[in-house]
């Protein structure tokens, strides 16, 4: 209950930046526990501290084990080279002044990315700071909200986000999915949208200790870069590769959070999982875009 009524609270300082994913109108937080509009579509915010926006139920591959995984991985700072290079991008590209930064992560999952970002961002910039995260599965974002620090956290559709034209300042786009058209509609005019992708190095040692095909073995993405491209002005690209060691613990997590295990065969799961400790390599493409000029 203590935590629907912070959240709740927090929604209503920031409830000028959403907009009702069934009609479009200005939405208001009523009696402290839900989200509704001008016309009455009405969207409860969970005991867990979230709001679920969709007016359907999606097919979602993603389970509540992948999200423990990713966020066990997470925490032992697996990631933490690329949140660290997020934080300071964001901050070189210029904050608004005067007012909270709002930081969207289309596509959230469980949230350990968008909670790191902020938090190292806020050190770095002593600025404002609200972080919103989306995502299409129930499972991430109940994970998500389960964090201390404050956020709102929202199941919803990319295609459909429940937030007002240009009211976001930051969009990022890590390893997921995205839509162009809403993020170009999100994306306040002197904001800039982040996209992270995967390199053909991008978990490499368990694609060589899982597949013999060529095809499972590298890939490209450059269709998604030049995608991003084509909707946004590039004002920047960065490659970032490194290599962590994992002990033998986190290698199940590892390959639980990952959809490459999805059709790998059970004895190379195995095999993998015998190692003492395996060093694995984070090789991805970051692409900082604005809108373009009109």
């Amino acid at each position: 209950m203590k935590k629907r009524l912070q959240s709740a609270a927090l929604m209503g300082r920031f409830e000028t930046m959403f907009q009702c994913p069934m009609c479009a109108a200005e939405m208001t937080v009523a009696d402290r526990k839900s989200l509704i509009c001008k016309i009455g579509h009405t969207f409860d915010i969970a005991r867990q501290g979230y709001v679920n926006v969709m007016t359907h139920s999606p097919a979602v591959k993603y389970d509540k084990g992948l999200f423990e995984a990713r966020r066990t991985i997470a925490g032992s700072g697996f990631f933490e080279p690329l949140c660290e290079a997020l934080a300071d991008r964001i901050k070189r590209a210029g904050l608004p002044a005067g007012k909270t930064v709002k930081i969207l992560d289309a596509g959230c999952g469980e949230g350990s990315h968008l909670a790191r970002i902020t938090e190292e961002l806020q050190i770095r910039s002593g600025r404002r700071l609200l972080g919103v995260g989306m995502d299409l599965s129930k499972a991430g974002i109940i994970a998500a909200a389960r964090q201390d620090r404050e956020a709102i956290w929202c199941v919803a559709d990319l295609a459909n986000a429940p937030f007002r034209n240009r009211s976001m300042d930051v969009i990022l786009s890590i390893l997921s999915p995205s839509n162009y058209a809403e993020f170009k509609r999100l994306v306040s005019d002197d904001g800039i949208v982040i996209k992270v992708i995967p390199k053909s190095g991008y978990l490499q040692e368990l694609r060589e200790a899982f597949f013999d095909a060529p095809q499972k073995l590298a890939y490209s993405n450059q269709d998604t870069a030049d995608r991003f491209c084509a909707h946004f002005d590039l004002e920047d690209r960065m490659e970032l590769t490194y290599s962590s060691v994992l002990t033998q613990r986190l290698l199940l997590p590892l390959i639980n959070m990952t959809p490459l295990s999805w059709t790998a065969e059970k004895d190379r799961i195995n095999s993998f999982l015998k190692k003492e400790s395996a060093a694995i390599t984070v090789d991805l493409d970051v692409f900082i875009g604005r809108k373009k000029a009109k």
